[in-house]
């Protein structure tokens, strides 16, 4: 691979940006941008909210936060990787780890400079998230039900943010969001039944690990049941004049035949399973978009 100069670098950036889960970034950017203008921030025009640096600061300091929260969490998991994810750990031995460490300082340091510009708080805001992502890659990724629990907060802390900034609080959009704790909570379980053999090679204590994959895939139901109940009163605020009611009233099947799946005997319908509620989390961002534009243009 050192022959070719070109191909080799190549493979380096491709490591990099696998390492920095720089994909999920992007996900997440569009998410927030959609979940900001369109869910808590309804009464602002759309010139005003596009000239609002301060909230495309929050927005940017975020994604570098994210990015070097991938990087060290990739650098503690990266033995577990070799198992789980043997294409990507063969990419990102292009890179030395040091450049990654290199990288995650230069991110969160650039995300606290740019955060401490905007104001104090914001800047204690993202302090507390980088130290929370840095200590659950450090530490709690291997406690029993902590790693879940930790691992979900994370996930939606961003948008509890943006929430909090805004101030748009109703029962709708706090069910909107317990929703996706739970759904999150599932996915990350599923992903723990599909890794729990190197999980338990390398110390991380899972539900599937301590208490079976039997036990896990109750727990699991037990929660997709919530989330019906959750998307049943959710309907019942507005009924079926939305787009994202109609999203919730589709996810209702979605949940039913994800649980199905999930009780098949074969891996891969667990891997089924998780794909189809990844695919439905993306679904709902669209499904916002589209309920937003309808409701505003």
């Amino acid at each position: 691979m050192n022959n070719n100069p070109v191909l080799y670098r190549i493979s380096q950036l491709i490591g990099f940006l696998l390492g920095a889960r720089v994909f999920v970034a992007l996900l997440f950017t569009f998410a927030l941008y959609v979940s900001t203008f369109f869910l808590f921030n309804q009464e602002e025009s759309l010139r005003n909210f596009v000239f609002d640096f301060r909230v495309h600061g929050i927005i940017f300091c975020t994604v570098l936060s994210i990015l070097a929260g991938g990087i060290i969490n990739q650098f503690y998991d990266r033995e577990k990787d070799q198992l789980t994810k043997p294409f990507r750990t063969r990419l990102q031995k292009f890179l030395k780890q040091k450049y990654f460490l290199y990288a995650y300082l230069t991110l969160n340091l650039l995300s606290l400079g740019i955060a401490f510009l905007i104001s104090p708080r914001v800047f204690v805001f993202f302090l507390v998230y980088q130290f929370l992502m840095w200590f659950y890659s450090h530490k709690l990724s291997k406690l029993l039900i902590l790693n879940n629990l930790t691992f979900v907060t994370l996930t939606v802390y961003p948008f509890f943010g943006m929430w909090v900034y805004y101030r748009t609080f109703s029962s709708k959009i706090f069910l909107m969001a317990v929703f996706l704790f739970f759904i999150l909570l599932i996915c990350d379980i599923i992903k723990d039944l599909l890794t729990k053999n190197a999980d338990r090679i390398f110390g991380y204590m899972t539900i599937p690990n301590y208490w079976g994959a039997p036990f896990s895939k109750k727990v699991i139901s037990f929660i997709g049941c919530i989330l019906v109940v959750i998307s049943a009163l959710i309907i019942s605020t507005e009924g079926l004049h939305t787009i994202m009611n109609l999203y919730f009233a589709a996810g209702l099947f979605v949940i039913i035949i994800s649980m199905f799946l999930l009780w098949k005997t074969p891996k891969k319908f667990s891997i089924y399973a998780l794909n189809i509620l990844r695919i439905w989390l993306f679904a709902g961002i669209i499904a916002m978009l589209f309920d937003g534009i309808v409701a505003r243009f």
